[in-house]
């Protein structure tokens, strides 16, 4: 059997990411639905995900591999976060939370 992943503090971080972004990114425009919504959602959930997948895999090359993935939707996500913010989708204070959140995920995995 796998890792239990809820005990690993960095799916812990990346999960409440994932929460804090789909929340934020309610209130981007409506024609953004289908673009960088749609592109966030997806990276930030990426990250959470391969987490949980690696964490079930047997052998620790595996596992290592998921979550280098994991850091290619971190740096994503961070990438996304600032395109919001120079759209001016996301305030300045919604944007450093965010990104405090990112970089804590970050410095964990």
């Amino acid at each position: 059997m796998g890792r239990d992943f809820k005990k690993i503090k960095a799916w812990q971080h990346a999960d409440d990411l994932a929460i804090q972004v789909y929340r934020q990114t309610k209130s981007f425009p409506r024609e953004e639905l289908f673009g960088i919504t749609s592109q966030l959602r997806r990276a930030v959930v990426s990250i959470p995900t391969n987490i949980v997948e690696g964490a079930n895999r047997e052998h620790k090359k595996e596992y290592l591999h998921f979550l280098h993935i994991a850091k290619g939707s971190i740096a994503e996500t961070e990438y996304l976060l600032g395109l919001a913010k120079r759209l001016e989708y996301l305030q300045d204070n919604e944007h450093e939370k965010l990104e405090d959140l990112r970089t804590e995920t970050a410095k964990t995995l």
